[in-house]
């Protein structure tokens, strides 16, 4: 192991070497290539990180609001002047295309330009007199030492948010990246060391289960949020909430697209394939599931098929890639091994994605689009989570049928409907029991100033993350009434 490539945590303002008795190879997903070094570090790490954002907590928190976003407004101009930069490292790492890379720190900067707002955003409200000669104000105060779990498939724009937003309102924070993608927050905290943010108000501690767990349980650490898989999501609420901590927890999807017969073909297909296939539909908003209304059964498939033959895979860095790896060898064994259930449940292989070679990158882990035709509803492969590049094709008579379909997931993160009709969309972005609609749109990802609002299995706490959600998160409201002679 290198000592060059083990990656630092970074605690008050300074990088520091984890003592960690165990690491992780960082390897890039579509040519096997070790990039870097990650530490497991040990509780006592985090112990430390909470403990100095807790010292620092006492002055930040006194910084007035105007004074504090002068630090975000520095961070986005450095994240602008890095742009590419971080863009091709969360490539290296993460396996996306580069202009899917790009569209990712896009939507980071948003974030960051919404918090720029907090002066705004967490203004309070009063009343005069009410009642003879006494007023009643409420203001926001921040909740204090904040932490986030996030993801691999989203490395640099999921912490965007929630920590923009929490150190607006004077909260200090740590940053738990994964394991997996640790080096495009290691790039970002280059900046944030750039911007003069005053020691300990923001901390990076790299880490797995173990660094996890030692956030849930520090009795310091006030709140946390936490991107991933349902089942760890709950976990993370779980444990978290049971240790008297604020949680907002997004969880997993299986989101469904519903194609009624006066859709517009181009439209749909394009949308579709771009929201089944981008990112290698490794995310939370990936369409996994197609439900055909009536006539447009036929003309659905044919398309889709042609889209998914043709899509061009293989390594994000290289010109007109549409389409990566997977992030690890076990998720492609996993997908493949998803796609094989639903061939014994009885669905037909329209597009074969498995057992893919890319010229020149033979040790990648690469799946290519896959597409499955009728598709039992009740089977485990139209209600488990693939988190790959993998659609499956579901036939119904009408689009109550499809609605029902719909309200019946575990799952309420997304779901989407072509139509030419206007009274078709009411109906079902008023009936579907879904946090975010997508109404002729194939990923309906919220801008940063509307909530990510996923419902069921696919979210566990009450604030979402981004826009007014986010200050109400990371603020607790204090009432005073007062009267003066």
């Amino acid at each position: 192991m290198s000592t060059e490539t083990v990656l630092n945590n970074y605690i008050n303002n300074e990088w520091c070497r984890s003592n960690a008795s165990e690491y992780l190879d960082v390897t890039n997903p579509a040519t096997a290539e070790v990039l870097g070094v990650v530490p497991l570090s040990p509780s006592a790490e985090v112990d430390r990180a909470a403990q100095v954002a807790a010292d620092a907590l006492v002055e930040w928190r006194r910084t007035p609001a105007p004074d504090r976003v002068q630090y975000l407004f520095k961070l986005k101009n450095l994240l602008e002047a890095n742009f590419d930069d971080i863009a091709r490292t969360i490539t290296l790492e993460c396996g996306k295309t580069l202009d899917e890379s790009r569209g990712e720190m896009r939507r980071a900067i948003e974030n960051v330009e919404v918090a720029c707002g907090i002066p705004t955003l967490m203004q309070g409200y009063n009343l005069e007199d009410i009642a003879t000669g006494i007023d009643e104000i409420m203001i926001r105060q921040p909740v204090g030492v904040c932490a986030a779990i996030a993801p691999f498939n989203f490395p640099g724009m999921i912490t965007s948010w929630f920590m923009p937003y929490a150190v607006a309102c004077g909260n200090t924070y740590i940053v738990k990246p994964s394991e997996k993608v640790p080096l495009t927050m290691q790039k970002i905290f280059q900046l944030i060391e750039e911007t003069g943010l005053p020691q300990g108000v923001v901390n990076l501690v790299n880490g797995s289960e173990a660094t996890v767990n030692a956030i849930l349980d520090n009795p310091t650490i006030k709140a946390v949020s936490f991107v991933g898989s349902t089942p760890t999501a709950r976990y993370v609420y779980s444990r978290a909430t049971a240790n008297g901590k604020r949680a907002q927890c997004q969880g997993g999807a299986k989101n469904p697209i519903i194609v009624l017969p006066d859709a517009d073909a181009e439209m749909t297909q394009h949308a579709t394939t771009e929201s089944a296939y981008g990112c290698a539909g490794q995310r939370c908003l990936a369409a996994s599931l197609a439900v055909t209304v009536g006539e447009a059964r036929e003309w659905f498939t044919e398309v889709m098929t042609d889209a998914a033959e043709t899509r061009v895979v293989g390594y994000g860095l290289e010109e007109g890639v549409e389409m990566g790896p997977v992030i690890t060898p076990e998720s492609r064994s996993r997908i493949e091994g998803l796609i094989q259930k639903g061939l014994d449940e009885g669905a037909k292989i329209l597009v074969d994605g498995r057992n893919s070679q890319i010229p020149g990158y033979e040790n990648g882990n690469f799946v290519r689009p896959t597409l499955l035709g009728d598709v039992n509803p009740s089977s485990e492969i139209a209600k488990t989570e693939i988190f790959g590049p993998v659609l499956s094709a579901i036939h119904v008579d009408t689009i109550d049928d499809a609605i029902s379909l719909v309200n019946a997931g575990r799952y309420g993160n997304m779901a989407c409907l072509f139509t030419s009709s206007g009274a078709a969309a009411r109906k079902f972005r008023y009936e579907a029991e879904i946090g975010n609609i997508g109404i002729n749109l194939g990923v309906a990802a919220p801008m940063a100033f509307f909530p990510f609002s996923g419902w069921k299995d696919s979210f566990f706490g009450d604030m979402h993350g981004q826009g007014k959600d986010a200050v109400e998160f990371f603020t607790q409201k204090k009432v005073v009434v007062e009267r003066w002679a």
